[in-house]
């Protein structure tokens, strides 16, 4: 077995260091290291805002926070052997991360950035299994660290066939960030204008937020290119299911994997399977909690027969409601929400309600 080695100068940007990554998805990204399966490979990563948030980032400056340059990754590595049809599994072995980490509130993005207008920043400490904050006393999340945004390059057909797609929905008025060469890297013009970007998770993966790829995981990857092209990226140090406000217990961390091809074996979204708790059960459960409830109604009483994102948000607006009986100001709630309250959906057969449920978990709180 041989261990390949991806560093990075996390004093700069990715623009400043391209031959270690790229924030869009594109076939034609060279790969950073080749390696063959079985071989480890460790990623160090960036922070999802690609350093423009530091422990000196005041609330006011997160609104004039570039995301053209999300989610700078680490990557692609070329794993020998894989081929278009394909299943790459990848072991994530360890995700050790940084002692600074960060949740912010931009404008115009969030779950419900209709609700939330105004920039907000929490800063967190990550030390000894923990993560604290001054904007949030009183709050302690356990660390159950993993890479956010985690996948594969798409192949030319699936890259023609996803921009045509999510061109369709924007023009359908949807939420989408459309290929733009503004911020991209690489900054080759045939890649940076259609490189797909990286805020979505897609079939070969990417953004997909899964709070349980902790070390541990063994997550399974449809191969649409040769060599599959695997990059990581985008760490967090803990998060709620939903990452509510757009952003978890964002940091800097480092990755490290181990691959295993398996030719033949097709599947056409990402799998992943554990055979171990993949936080401590208490924390998983959780052990003390408290819960609200959303259903597919609008607040006129109007229903929307099965709608799902209503009732998940009508279940988190809840939470908020509950956090700030507790003291907390609604932006302290809708962070606590986005990086220690799960989302779960409760039922999707009593029509015409969709019901979700929000859990809290009693564990955070040290007073």
């Amino acid at each position: 077995m041989t261990v390949h080695e991806i560093r990075v100068e996390a004093a700069k940007p990715l623009r400043d260091q391209p031959e270690i990554g790229h924030n869009r998805w594109h076939p034609e990204i060279p790969p950073v290291v080749r390696c063959q399966p079985g071989d480890e490979v460790v990623l160090e990563t960036l922070d999802a805002l690609d350093g423009q948030c530091t422990p000196d980032t005041t609330s006011a400056e997160v609104a004039g926070m570039d995301l053209a340059v999300v989610h700078p990754l680490t990557g692609p590595v070329h794993v020998a052997g894989a081929q278009p049809g394909d299943t790459l599994e990848v072991e994530i072995l360890e995700v050790v991360p940084d002692r600074y980490g960060f949740t912010v509130q931009v404008p115009g993005f969030g779950f419900l950035r209709d609700e939330f207008p105004e920039p907000y920043v929490v800063h967190w400490r990550l030390a000894d299994g923990w993560a604290v904050s001054d904007q949030l006393p009183g709050v302690r999340v356990p660390a159950a660290p993993f890479p956010g945004t985690i996948g594969l390059a798409p192949g030319p057909e699936t890259l023609r066939r996803t921009a045509e797609r999510e061109q369709a929905a924007l023009a359908a008025g949807g939420m989408v960030l459309p290929p733009s060469a503004a911020g991209a890297v690489p900054v080759d013009p045939a890649i940076a204008g259609t490189g797909l970007r990286t805020v979505p998770p897609r079939e070969q993966g990417g953004n997909v937020d899964i709070k349980q790829l902790t070390a541990g995981t063994r997550l399974f990857l449809p191969v649409d290119t040769p060599g599959a092209l695997f990059s990581a990226g985008d760490a967090h140090f803990a998060q709620g299911d939903g990452e509510a406000c757009g952003t978890a217990i964002e940091m800097r961390a480092t990755v490290r994997v181990r691959f295993t091809v398996h030719s033949g074996r097709s599947i056409s979204e990402p799998q992943f399977s554990r055979t171990d708790y993949w936080v401590a059960p208490q924390f998983a459960a959780p052990r003390r909690c408290y819960a609200t409830t959303g259903r597919s109604v609008d607040r006129d009483g109007t229903v929307r027969p099965e709608d799902a994102t209503l009732a998940a948000r009508n279940a988190l607006l809840q939470m908020i409601e509950h956090l700030e009986t507790r003291g907390w100001s609604r932006q302290q709630a809708y962070a606590i929400c986005s990086v220690a309250v799960d989302l779960r959906v409760s039922q999707l057969v009593d029509v015409p309600h969709f019901l979700v449920t929000a859990f809290l978990p009693e564990e955070i709180f040290t007073d």
